[in-house]
């Protein structure tokens, strides 16, 4: 079982992170998103807002890389896996109350990465090693 660090959560709460996806005929999209956070030791989730080519995608075969780094440090990690389209549960729920409190737009769903592979984003010759991975 993959389970997220402490110092993984910590990056993700410190740092922008990036969410790549796949359309069907291959072609990635990539973007930044603030909202990314770990929601548990296997899950990480963000606030899918726009509803667009990510979000498309993401319906579509659900394939998504969350990647995060820290410019200062040279450090980071890249997050693979299949996600789950949440709409009516407490995590969807939890998401709308922080868009009123915060006054950010209502998501349209959060979509929910299971963590199945964790590389490294370092620099240097540690750069896109495997540290762990179902496989």
């Amino acid at each position: 079982m993959i389970k997220l660090t402490a110092d993984m959560k910590q990056m993700l709460q410190e740092n922008l992170a990036y969410i790549a996806t796949v359309d069907a005929h291959g072609y990635p999209d990539i973007g930044p998103k603030i909202s990314v956070y770990a929601i548990d030791d296997q899950h990480i989730g963000y606030y899918e807002r726009t509803g667009k080519q990510h979000y498309q995608n993401l319906q579509a075969n659900g394939i998504l890389i969350i990647a995060v780094a820290n410019k200062v440090t040279m450090r980071g990690y890249r997050f693979h896996g299949k996600t789950e389209l949440h709409t009516d549960d407490h995590i969807f729920q939890d998401a709308v109350q922080f868009a009123q409190t915060h006054d950010l737009k209502r998501p349209l769903t959060v979509p929910v990465l299971r963590i199945t592979r964790i590389d490294t984003l370092d620099a240097g010759p540690k750069a896109g090693e495997i540290l762990v991975s179902e496989d």
